[in-house]
């Protein structure tokens, strides 16, 4: 049977729990923890909400938005390795009372129709094993009115910006990732590919079309970092 994408992602990441943000930091060069701000920053959401983050691995960003809203959260991943690292670091965090984590699959969430005020996801667009039913299994989980905001990896538009992406991720990311760990090793060989491929199948206008078309409305996208980073969000017809 032929790997998933969603299958592959947790082969990638479950081993990496214990070093992923310092490391998604440092091969993001800092960048990371801004993309994160901005997600986070797309809700408007507070004390009385509550917002499910979708593949919260470590539970960076439903710790930023509990601190930055008061919201609680509902944090879901596939991995029980990177659930395990995101319970480690909820014991050391004074939001902890205001976060939940649920094991669980982006494709199928175990939630009603309309259960959350908001909704995040980070690094997640490109796992999604079907991006339609994805798209849509998310809005169905949000009420009328919510936003959605989600973040990836990006293919800089501008050739220039382009030129300097493609030396990165085809020479420094490899090189980096073997200098970290054999597991970091992989994560460097993979993305380069896993992202150009995600841009190709779901060009930006067609990123959006699908979002619309999932139930979203209002939609809207923001690159950062000269296109290395891509942010979408939409509310929920």
């Amino acid at each position: 049977m032929a790997e998933t994408l969603s299958g592959r992602a947790r082969e990638l990441f479950a081993p990496l729990g214990r070093t992923y943000d310092r490391y998604a930091r440092a091969l993001s060069l800092g960048q990371d923890p801004r993309w994160r701000r901005f997600l986070v920053s797309r809700l408007a959401v507070g004390p009385d909400d509550v917002v499910l983050d979708v593949a919260t691995g470590t539970a960076a960003v439903a710790l930023e938005l509990a601190r930055r809203t008061g919201c609680s959260v509902v944090g879901v991943d596939q991995s029980p390795e990177m659930l395990a690292e995101a319970r480690r670091r909820l014991l050391l965090a004074a939001e902890t009372r205001r976060v939940r984590l649920v094991e669980a699959s982006a494709g199928d969430l175990p939630f009603e129709d309309g259960s959350f005020d908001g909704l995040t996801g980070a690094y997640l667009l490109r796992y999604l094993d079907d991006l339609p039913a994805g798209l849509a299994e998310l809005a169905r989980v949000l009420r009328p009115g919510a936003t959605a905001a989600l973040l990836d990896f990006g293919v800089p538009p501008a050739s220039l910006s382009r030129l300097g992406w493609n030396l990165y991720v085809d020479v420094g990311l490899p090189l980096l990732g073997r200098a970290i760990s054999p597991g970091w090793r992989d994560v460097g060989r993979f993305l380069g590919g896993s992202i150009r491929d995600f841009d190709a199948r779901w060009p930006l206008p067609s990123l959006l079309t699908a979002f619309r078309e999932a139930g979203f409305e209002d939609v809207s996208a923001r690159r950062l970092s000269l296109g290395g980073c891509l942010v979408v969000w939409g509310r929920r017809r």
